[in-house]
Formats: C-alpha cells, sequence, structure tokens
C-alpha cells in the first residue's frame, strides 16, 4: 500500500493526515522545529484543481487520467483523501506499479482558488517480466507451480502469462495467456488463450490429454458478472491399463471439441472459504458443435449457495448444484462431457466418481446429477485458540444427499425429475475444516453413508478432502 501525504501552506514537511488531527509523528531524520501544523479534515470546503502523474514510462496516462478523474469532482478535503485512495486502490489492482503514493497540496499560483487542492500520484512501475514458485491447491490434489509473468506489456495493463504445473496426482498443464482489461477495467477484460492439460483419473479408467486455444470476454452486468467464452480442443483418451473397461475403451481416442460457453456468477458471500452470510449463484452454459468439431450437445449447470450467521458464532450453510446434458443431432455423449459424482468434495462418504453408473468397476458418468447440501459450522469446542491460530478451524456438521443417472428425453419432465429423485443417496457426518489461506481448505470427516446402490462405492468412516469447491 502506498503513503497518503497532505501538505498546508505552512507546514515544514508533508504531514499524514489524521482523522481527528491528531499529529502524526515527523519523518525519518527531520529535525523538529516547533510546533508543526497538523490539517484538520472535518467539513472543510476544498476543490481539486489539478491531479498530476509522475513516474509514468512505459504506462499510457490517457489510462491512469481515466482512473483518476473522478477525483476532481472532490468538494472537500476530506472527499479528496477519500477519492484519492480509491483511485489508488484501483491503480494498484492493475498489478503494474509496484509502487503508488498520493501526495495533497495547497493550490499555487495568481489564478490559485483559495481552497484549491493540487493531487500528486507518484508511482514506480513493475518490472517488465517476473516469475515464481508456488504451490496451488485443487480439488484433492496439490500441484507445484512455475509461473512467468510479463505485465503492462504494450502500456494499458496488458498481461501475459505462462504457467507450468505438475500435480501430485500426475496431472500436468501448461498455458499462455494474454490478458486485456479495457479502460484500466479488470472487472472488464478479454483473455486468449493456448493451454495443454494432461490428467489421470482412476476412477474412470482413462488418461485425458487436452491441447486448445480459448477467447474469453468477461464484464459485469447488473445481475452479476457475465463471461462470453469460446474453447477449440483437441481431445485424447487414453486407457490407463489393461484392465480398464470395455465401456471406456470404445471410447479411446481423439475428439474436437469447438463450443460456445455463457459463464454467470452472483457471489455476495462475505468470504470464498468460511463465508457467514451472503449467497453465491453460478449458471454455466455450453454449446459444442456449431462451430466445429465432433462433438455436438447442449450442457446446463447450476451451482447455489447460502449462508446465515446462527448463534455462539455458528453458521448454516445450504448448498444446491444440478446439471443436464442433451447430445443434439442423434448423437451420444461422450465420456469425457458427462457428469460424475462422488468423493469428499461432493456427495461425501462416497470414494472419488463413486456414484452413479459402473462399468467393470470404472466410472462411466451420467448425463443429469442434482446434489445438495446442509452444513452447520461451528467454533472448535471451549475455543482454543481464539483470535488467532485457533479462527483457521471449524468444527463442522453435514448431510449430503444427491443422485447421478440418465435421463429419457422423450419422456416428460416430471417422469424424469421423479427417476432422478427415487434413488438418491444421502450421507452425514461430521469433522474439522481446516482453512488454506483464503483459497482452499482441508476436511477431516468421519462419513456415514446411509443409502446407497450396489453399483455404488462407498468411504464409511474417515475422509479426507483438500481443494477449493466443495458441496
Amino acid at each position: 500500500m502506498g503513503i497518503v501525504h497532505a501538505k498546508g501552506p505552512d507546514t515544514a514537511y508533508p504531514a499524514m493526515v489524521g482523522s481527528k488531527g491528531l499529529p502524526p509523528p515527523p519523518p525519518p531524520g527531520h529535525q523538529h522545529q516547533g510546533q508543526h501544523k497538523v490539517l484538520v479534515l472535518d467539513n472543510k470546503d476544498a476543490k481539486v484543481e489539478h491531479v498530476h502523474i509522475e513516474g509514468l514510462q512505459k504506462t499510457k496516462s490517457d489510462m491512469i487520467a481515466h482512473l483518476v478523474k473522478d477525483v476532481l469532482s472532490a468538494t472537500s478535503i476530506e472527499e479528496a483523501i477519500k477519492k484519492s485512495n480509491n483511485a489508488r486502490n484501483k491503480m494498484e489492482d492493475l498489478g503494474i506499479f509496484k509502487r503508488v503514493n498520493i501526495f495533497i497540496d495547497t493550490s499555487k499560483g495568481p489564478s490559485a482558488h483559495p481552497n484549491g487542492l493540487d493531487v500528486t500520484f507518484k508511482v514506480k512501475e513493475s518490472k517488465r517480466m517476473s516469475g515464481g514458485v508456488h504451490t496451488l491447491v485443487g480439488n484433492n490434489e496439490g500441484s507445484l507451480v512455475v509461473g512467468l509473468k510479463s505485465p503492462n506489456v504494450f502500456g494499458r495493463a496488458e498481461k501475459i502469462i505462462s504457467e507450468y504445473s505438475y500435480g501430485t496426482k500426475k496431472s500436468s498443464g501448461f498455458h499462455v495467456s494474454f490478458i486485456k482489461p479495457f479502460r484500466g477495467d479488470l472487472q472488464k477484460s478479454f483473455t486468449a488463450s493456448v493451454f495443454k492439460v494432461v490428467g489421470d483419473f482412476a476412477p474412470s479408467g482413462y488418461k485425458d490429454t487436452d491441447k486448445g486455444v480459448s477467447l474469453d470476454l468477461s464484464f459485469p452486468s447488473f445481475v452479476g458478472k457475465q463471461s462470453l467464452r469460446w474453447e477449440g480442443i483437441w481431445r485424447e483418451l487414453n486407457c490407463l491399463s489393461r484392465t480398464t473397461s470395455f465401456a471406456v475403451r470404445e471410447e479411446a481416442g481423439h475428439t474436437l471439441k469447438s463450443s460456445l460457453k455463457h459463464l454467470y456468477t452472483c457471489d455476495t458471500r462475505n468470504e470464498a472459504i468460511f463465508p457467514s452470510s451472503g449467497y453465491l449463484i453460478k449458471l454455466n452454459q455450453e454449446l459444442a458443435g456449431y462451430t466445429g468439431g465432433d462433438v455436438k450437445f447442449l450442457k446446463e449447470e447450476v451451482e447455489f449457495q447460502f449462508n446465515q450467521s446462527l448463534f455462539w458464532d455458528s453458521v448454516l450453510s445450504c448448498s444446491l448444484t444440478g446439471g443436464i446434458l442433451k447430445p443434439l443431432d442423434s448423437s451420444t455423449s461422450h465420456i469425457l462431457d458427462r457428469f460424475f459424482l462422488g468423493g469428499p468434495n461432493s456427495i461425501r462418504g462416497f470414494s472419488l466418481r463413486g456414484i452413479g453408473p459402473h462399468s467393470d468397476g470404472d466410472a462411466i458418468g451420467a448425463e443429469a446429477f442434482w446434489a445438495a447440501g446442509l452444513h452447520l459450522y461451528t467454533p472448535l469446542p471451549f475455543n482454543p485458540g481464539k483470535g488467532g491460530f485457533g479462527d483457521l478451524f471449524r468444527t463442522h456438521f453435514f448431510v449430503n444427499a444427491g443422485n447421478l443417472g440418465n435421463v429419457n428425453f422423450d419422456d416428460t419432465w416430471n417422469a424424469n425429475l421423479d427417476r432422478m429423485l427415487e434413488n438418491l443417496r444421502w450421507s452425514y457426518g461430521a469433522g474439522v475444516v481446516l482453512r488454506l489461506g483464503r483459497i482452499a481448505r482441508i476436511e477431516i470427516n468421519y462419513c456415514v453413508p446411509m443409502r446407497a446402490e450396489n453399483s455404488d462405492k462407498i468411504t464409511d468412516g474417515l475422509q479426507i478432502g483438500v481443494g477449493i469447491n466443495f458441496l
């Protein structure tokens, strides 16, 4: 974060502005000479006459001018401070500046307004290229990520990001992305990517290699964040072993998928890992086959989560998710496009991909699913480490239910709905949840499956889950 300085006509040095006029300590190396003057902000009229940007080298000035123009509308010193801080936050969010400082001074010159202010933003641009190594926690898998980033490629906050990752379950990936925000607004951006992703899916007995390109346009709306995307992916499916089932073997080989996607997100939660209030709505629509490729389908997914604080710092969370896939033009669905259910991140008490149709022990997925969860999160008993390390833990009580199966589009919706509710699976249990920063969490639960089908694979007892998205 930068520093806000305010300088008055009688101050010997820039002084940080206090909320109630309390004098801050003098800067390092300053020799105190008498009583220094403190600017009091409360209801003092002012007019911002000039906004200066210093330190720009590669960055285009018109983009920064668009971000700071609101500072000119301030009518008081306090408002000038707030609007300047808002402008600085926008500049820092771009990720192209190493440091952003703000200096506020009284206007000078014969034509200066009596209450005039000059606001100066002093910036230091980031390096033209940076890299790093970090770890990433995915859904029940950890990965080592090596990345290289070039910010501000053409001077308008464009970025080129390249990353290579290798996971604990033999997954790997490489992608290069070019991100172009519109007028410095990261909420409105265009992204072009090329990628390669390799993953082993042992519960289904296959290995998938995806090579592709994607184009994405993201923008906010009055109802939430929207994203329009095109993907072209060359997919190669190989069997993991000689024991892979025939149902999986007959789908091995190459497929080409070209699809249009629409993604909608509305997230009012106060945080993603341990939310105590707010809701989340996600919609994902995909149409494949009409821009090329050899697979054709229409796919819809929806996710809803609601969180409510209760007594004694406990939180009740309700989740509901579902999806349906319809093959088009008399085609059949491919295993890479179907839904899977079960595991510590979805219906607890079942193995990963343990619910639904199987062939010789391999999960082959289905064209429709739904899942629901009711969760109660409470502090650890007796609140050990409250206000510190103990706040990373929560006690977790849950009830999960759901089903996975195929639908008959020649039947009525009511008939298909009855079929999906008829053989539902459900489980309950309790455990402990540990937050890993603000991006992932670990669950250690004791699970009790209460209803399952003969083809399902259950995990009765202790189950550990690591990931970002949980039911």
